[in-house]
Order: C-alpha cells, then structure tokens, then sequence
C-alpha cells in the first residue's frame, strides 16, 4: 500500500488548458509533457495532429500533487461525477478567493455559506466538469 494518494484527472483535448487554469487558481508549479514528447511507439503511432495533446502533467505545491493527462488518441473519455477535491482554508476570506477563482465560468451547486460544519463552505463544478468542494476550517 502506497504512502501518497495523488489525484489523476484525464481531459478530452483540454488538458494544457485546464493544468493553466489551475496552476493560476491553486499557485504552484507545474510540467506538461506532449504526446510529441515521447519516445515513438510503432505499437501505438499518434498521429501528427494529436502530437500536442497532453501525455502527462504534474501541478505540485506544498508537498501535494495532481497529475493529469488528456485521453489517449483513441480511446474512449467519460466524463464523470465521481472525485471531487476538497480545499480547506484557516480563513473566510482565502475561502472566498478560491472559491471564486476555481468557480468562474464553472456551476456553483451550494453558494459559499455557514454550515453546522464550517463557517464557510461552498461547492461548484468547474468549468472543465471538475466537481469542488471549499471550506474554512470551524475554530
């Protein structure tokens, strides 16, 4: 059993996108590696036009990390409901500017509001079909 559970989210041809979009929103650095990055496969050729989709990403900070890649040309992408990530901050106000970074152009399912188990916690779908969850820690 592995020490470390890392989050990988594949994209449909939006994946460069989307590691940019978090990178701004979460902070952090990160590495992209193309399809016309690697090695040629002859048992799995990528055809010129998909060379610059993403083969494998990494945002990392503070010792955490997300990988994510884009679909592998010819297989089939699904689109789901089942991760969400959790973010948890010490203040209302980081709260609020995550929330509100990571939430434009997304569905916001639950306003950022008080709950019995935080003083401010929100959820919303991003705008790549991400699922969040954000809250300030109860003191």
């Amino acid at each position: 059993m592995s020490d470390w559970l890392i989050p990988y989210l594949v994209f449909n041809g939006n994946c460069e996108e989307a590691v940019n979009f978090y990178q701004a929103s979460l902070g952090g650095e990160s590495q992209i590696l193309h399809f016309s990055d690697a090695p040629p496969n002859p048992a799995f050729p990528v055809p010129d036009h998909l060379k610059n989709l993403v083969l494998h990403a990494e945002l990392r900070k503070d010792g955490h990390v997300i990988r994510f890649s884009d679909t592998f040309p010819n297989t089939p992408y699904n689109a789901g409901n089942n991760i969400s990530f959790s973010l948890e901050f010490d203040t209302q106000e980081a709260t609020k500017a995550m929330f509100e970074a990571l939430s434009t152009d997304g569905q916001v399912e639950m306003e950022l509001q008080e709950t019995f188990f935080s003083p401010l916690y929100g959820k919303f779908t991003d705008k790549f079909g991400m699922m969040w969850q954000v809250s300030c820690k109860a003191k």
